[in-house]
């Protein structure tokens, strides 16, 4: 039998997953990353990593035919390049050329958030579609474009920067460079700044309570759970939320028209209190109506494993 192995590189940890040909997770492993690593010495990391994965499945490395792999930055999967990382000032660096030099393996890599996206357009949330946009609502707004099966990355793979959009003409700067960007309203970073803002607008509110009376405690739960206990200040902090929430959403169905919508992060986990307001937003500001054209808006399943589920499929849909 052959395998495949999927990696998932980030700022602080590596995770991997070996992966049969058909898809079977077989073993996960997670690694520490660090900048001052440098690149080679981040990419015998991630080597070391393969050889765990191997050992761990109980396979011979000579057994692995690939390894797929998801990059923060800017990604010229074509190439196998990283043309930038600012986290870790790394620019045209060799990827897969190098991480195949080190393992003796064919090797694909392409952005993180789109590695994630089609991780879950092919095993999870969206697998019964064929079109779909994912959006990980975290510090920022990332996300990635699946079409047809396939990723939308744009020339150089450069395209798809879903948080960068402007929302809000000459609004909050953003540290892009521009103003008014969609992560500077709809990130999980944006709704503690606008819980953070109501509470000291309402010192009544529950979310003081809930946020043991200290502001600096404040995450993107605590309006969620306020909100679930009556407190009508919180509720409305949900509502502009989902409102700006809702904005870039709509411009990207207006544009893509994907069958469906995936919201990954930790405020996914909110469930329907957070869907079902989305829905009717989005459906108020999209050129044709739901009813018209069905669109699904739903939670990410996979979680921290979408990128290597995502990054298998890199590899095995180019072998």
């Amino acid at each position: 039998m052959k395998y495949i192995i999927g990696i998932d590189l980030g700022g602080m940890s590596a995770k991997g997953a070996l992966f049969s040909e058909n898809g079977e997770l077989i073993c996960e492993e997670k690694i520490k990353t660090n900048k001052v690593d440098g690149f080679e010495g981040t990419l015998q990391k991630l080597a070391a990593l393969a050889e765990t994965l191997a050992q761990k499945g109980g396979v011979s490395i000579s057994d692995v035919t690939a390894i797929g792999a998801g990059a923060p930055g800017v990604v010229d999967s074509r190439r196998g390049v990283i043309l930038r990382w600012s986290n870790f000032d790394w620019n045209d660096a060799p990827f897969t050329e190098t991480l195949s030099r080190l393992t003796g393996k064919k090797v694909y890599v392409a952005n993180d958030a789109n590695v994630a996206a089609l991780g879950e357009a092919k095993f999870g949330a969206t697998a019964q579609y064929q079109s779909s946009v994912l959006l990980t609502i975290g510090t920022g707004v990332g996300g990635g474009i699946v079409f047809d099966g396939k990723l939308i990355e744009g020339f150089h793979s450069a395209g798809a920067e879903l948080g960068h959009i402007t929302i809000r003409e000459g609004g909050l700067p953003c540290a892009c460079g521009r103003r008014g960007c969609y992560e500077k309203y709809a990130s999980a970073t944006a709704l503690i700044r606008q819980t953070r803002h109501a509470m000291v607008e309402d010192l009544q509110s529950a979310m003081w309570e809930i946020a043991g009376g200290k502001i600096e405690n404040v995450s993107g739960r605590t309006a969620f759970i306020a909100a679930r206990q009556g407190d009508e200040t919180a509720k409305k902090v949900i509502e502009q939320f989902v409102g700006y929430l809702s904005e870039g959403i709509a411009d990207f169905v207006n544009i893509l028209r994907p069958e469906a919508i995936v919201i990954g992060g930790g405020i996914s986990g909110e469930g329907e209190m957070l869907f079902e307001p989305l829905r009717k937003a989005v459906d108020a500001r999209t050129y044709i109506a739901m009813d018209i054209v069905p669109l699904k808006i739903v939670g990410a399943k996979l979680g921290n494993r979408a990128g290597v589920y995502g990054a298998y499929a890199i590899a095995k849909e180019n072998l």
